[in-house]
C-alpha cells in the first residue's frame, strides 16, 4: 500500500504544480510575447514560476513507466501488454481530439500540439514491445537514449514527409501544412521513451521492502543531482544551451539552471528526474494531512488532466470579459489560444486562481476516485 500511495503522493505534487504553469501561460499578462526562461527578458520570479514546473512532464512519463512495470510484475503475458497497447492508443486519441480541444477551444481543429499524453501514449506503445526483454536490458535501452539523442541532427530531411516523421520520433518542430491547419511536435516520442523506460526499470525498487527502498531512493536521486551537477560545471556536454556567466549572480545562477526541455536533454532529465526521486523517497511511507490530500489528485491522473485544461482556459475566457473584451475581441487561428490583445493579469494573480482552480479540483478528484473504486466492472475507467 505504501509503495502505490508514494507513487500517488508524488504524482499528485508534480499535477498540482503543473497547473501553475498552464494558469501562467493562458492568464499571465506577457505570457504570449515573453520566453519565461530568457534570461535578457525575464524576471527571477517569472524563470522560477516556470522552471519549477519543469519537475511535471518527466516526472509524469517517468512514473508511467513504473506503473507500467507493477502492472506487469504479476502478470507480465500477451493480454497485459495488449492492455499497454490500447491504454496508450486511447491517450493518442484523446491528445488529438478531447486534449487539443481543451488547449485551443477550436471546433475546426485549426491547431495540433503533440505534447505530454502524446509522449506518454506513444511510449506506453512502444513499451507494450519492449517489456518482452529482461529489464536490465530495457534500463540499457533508456540509458542510452538519454545519454545520446541530443547527438542526432536538428533536421537531416528535406523532404517535408521525412522531416515530420523524424520530429515526430526525435526533435520539438512546428509544421505549417496549410494555412488552417499547425501542427506542433512539442514532445518527440524517443527522448521521452528513454525516461518511462528508466521508469520502468526503477520499477523494480517498488518489490523492495520500504526499509531499503527508501535509501537506495535518495542515493539515485542524489546521484542523478550530482551528475547535473558535475556535467553542467564542466559546460561540455549534456545541453545544447551552455550557462555563462552574468551581469549579477542570481542571473547566473539562473543560467546554469537553465536547461532544455525541448525535446528533454540529458542535464535536464538528470536534475527533473533526480528531484521527482527525491519526493518519492520523502514521500515514501510518509502519512500526513498533506499526503492524503495529494493523493486524492495523485490517483486520478487522467481525469484531473482533462478537467483542468477546461478549467484553466475558462477562467483565461472569464478573464477577459471581466476585463472590459468581447467576443469580437477573442482572436481565432492556428496556435492561438484565444486571449485578446492586453488581456491578462499580474503573476500575484496568477498563483491566485491557480490556488482556486486546485481547490476546485479536490472535490472533482475525490469523487471520480471514490467512483472509479466502487465500479470496478466498469473496464473502460481503466483508461481515464
Amino acid at each position: 500500500m505504501n509503495r502505490i500511495t508514494t507513487i500517488d503522493v508524488t504524482r499528485g505534487l508534480v499535477m498540482v504544480i503543473m497547473a501553475l504553469d498552464h494558469v501562467r501561460d493562458l492568464l499571465h499578462t506577457p505570457a504570449l510575447t515573453q520566453n519565461p526562461t530568457d534570461l535578457a527578458t525575464t524576471t527571477p520570479a517569472i524563470f522560477l514560476t516556470r522552471w519549477i514546473t519543469h519537475l511535471c512532464a518527466p516526472t509524469f512519463v517517468f512514473l508511467s513507466g513504473v506503473s507500467a512495470y507493477l502492472s506487469l510484475r504479476k502478470r507480465n503475458s500477451p493480454a497485459a501488454r495488449r492492455f499497454l497497447l490500447k491504454r496508450g492508443l486511447v491517450l493518442i486519441v484523446l491528445e488529438l481530439t478531447v486534449i487539443n480541444f481543451a488547449f485551443w477551444f477550436d471546433i475546426q481543429f485549426r491547431s495540433l500540439m503533440l505534447q505530454v499524453i502524446f509522449a506518454i501514449g506513444g511510449g506506453l506503445m512502444m513499451l507494450s514491445l519492449l517489456a518482452r526483454l529482461p529489464v536490465r536490458w530495457v534500463a540499457g535501452i533508456g540509458f542510452g537514449i538519454v545519454l545520446l539523442h541530443n547527438l542526432l541532427p536538428f533536421a537531416p530531411f528535406a523532404n517535408p514527409v521525412g522531416s515530420f516523421v523524424w520530429s515526430l520520433l526525435f526533435r520539438t518542430n512546428v509544421f505549417v501544412v496549410s494555412p488552417e491547419l499547425t501542427v506542433l511536435v512539442g514532445y518527440p516520442l524517443i527522448p521521452w521513451l528513454g525516461i518511462m523506460l528508466l521508469g520502468f526499470a526503477a520499477g523494480r525498487l517498488f518489490e523492495q521492502p520500504a526499509t531499503s527502498r527508501r535509501p537506495l531512493l535518495w542515493q539515485l536521486g542524489l546521484g542523478a543531482l550530482g551528475l547535473f551537477l558535475a556535467l553542467r560545471f564542466l559546460n561540455l556536454y549534456g545541453d545544447p544551451a551552455p550557462w555563462s556567466v552574468q551581469k549579477n549572480g542570481l542571473l547566473t545562477v539562473l543560467s546554469f539552471l537553465n536547461v532544455s526541455k525541448y525535446p528533454p536533454s540529458l542535464l535536464y532529465t538528470a536534475v527533473t528526474i533526480g528531484l521527482a526521486l527525491l519526493i518519492l523517497a520523502a514521500a515514501d511511507g510518509a502519512s500526513n494531512a498533506l499526503t492524503r490530500l495529494l493523493t486524492v489528485y495523485g490517483q486520478v491522473p487522467m481525469f484531473y488532466y482533462l478537467i483542468h485544461w477546461y478549467l484553466v482556459h475558462l477562467s483565461m475566457l472569464a478573464m477577459s470579459f471581466a476585463q472590459g473584451y468581447t467576443w469580437a475581441d477573442v482572436p481565432s487561428g492556428p496556435l492561438n489560444f484565444g486571449r485578446p490583445e492586453g488581456a491578462g493579469i499580474s503573476l500575484g494573480g496568477v498563483y491566485g486562481v491557480w490556488l482556486a482552480l486546485v481547490a476546485v479540483l479536490y472535490p472533482l478528484c475525490r469523487w471520480y476516485g471514490r467512483y472509479k473504486a466502487a465500479h470496478p466492472e466498469l473496464t473502460w475507467l481503466r483508461y481515464l
